[in-house]
């Protein structure tokens, strides 16, 4: 492919800075050049770049474990501009795996997908969802199905991840995104222990939390940073929350879908002046959650874990 169409359909390598073709980031709406657009077709089901024609290796099969790289265009639910997407990692024991992957590709019903991931010990699989709304997933996300793997024999610990994306569209501005990251960074300690976890693989790196502007203004490839932090930089179109602990409790997983929600949105109006007063500290953000019912999975956890607002 031509560069400019490289650029518009095609993520880099991590390590290398090469395109990958393993990568593909979302065709709707984009168009490849004459020249580039021949080798091209989509899939007749849901329009996803093809080489060569007939449905995508997501829409003939959909009850598989993909591997790692595996990334289908994106299907929005909900109303933007802010999305998230989840990403819970599940340790599956070898007698249950056929009956949760069967459970668990029949819930999400093209909500989601399941991935192979080897930093899952002893073993299991990664379930990734489509960027959803937070009213959304609240409302239409399958949380029975947590329940029904934890039935099956499936389990999670600290050293699986609960991971959430969150959309960089919804960010009002770059200014934004430094002042919701600043939040995250100066409350380490209340954040771990809502997150059930410190682990290596997201830690709250001093370099990182020096590189705020930077990563703020998407200069990805000045940080020098890998992706594993606390946050993670690197998605073309997203900032990905790496610090919580996976769980097959829906009120855990509503939980840190809340916080990041609700995080973004308290820091999308911050002035300065509302800083000086206090704004950045835990209990103010604490005591704004508290008064806003539609973040009331966080609030309980807040109370459960004694990190409510002490005022």
């Amino acid at each position: 492919m031509c560069w400019r169409c490289a650029e518009a359909f095609f993520d880099r390598c991590f390590a290398c800075g090469r395109h990958s073709a393993a990568s593909r980031y979302v065709s709707g709406g984009l168009r490849a050049c004459t020249v580039c657009a021949a080798g091209f077709g989509s899939c007749d089901r849901c329009g996803t770049l093809l080489r060569g024609y007939g449905s995508c290796d997501w829409c003939a099969n959909p009850a598989r474990v993909r591997n790692y790289s595996f990334k289908p265009d994106p299907r929005f639910h909900g109303t933007g501009p802010l999305f998230l997407g989840l990403e819970l990692e599940i340790v599956v024991p070898d007698y249950c795996h056929g009956d949760a992957v069967e459970v668990a590709t029949d819930h999400l019903d093209g909500l989601g997908y399941l991935k192979r991931d080897s930093s899952i010990q002893p073993g299991g699989f990664e379930l990734v969802t489509h960027p959803m709304s937070y009213r959304y997933a609240l409302a239409s996300f399958p949380w029975t199905l947590l329940d029904e793997l934890d039935d099956l024999g499936c389990t999670t610990h600290a050293g699986v991840g609960l991971h959430v994306h969150a959309s960089r569209a919804g960010f009002a501005s770059p200014a934004h995104m430094f002042r919701w990251m600043k939040l995250l960074y100066r409350n380490e300690s209340q954040l771990t222990r809502l997150a059930g976890r410190r682990s290596r693989y997201a830690p709250f790196d001093p370099t990182a939390r020096a590189k705020v502007k930077d990563t703020a203004k998407n200069h990805v490839h000045a940080l020098g940073l890998d992706r594993y932090q606390a946050i993670n930089p690197h998605p073309r179109h997203t900032l990905e929350l790496r610090i919580f602990s996976s769980s097959l409790e829906a009120r855990r997983v509503q939980a840190a879908l809340a916080f990041t929600a609700a995080s973004i949105h308290y820091t999308r109006d911050l002035r300065i002046a509302d800083i000086r007063a206090g704004a950045w500290e835990w209990d103010a953000f604490a005591a704004w959650v508290a008064a806003r019912p539609v973040y009331q999975p966080l609030s309980d956890q807040l109370r459960h874990l004694e990190l409510a607002c002490a005022c």
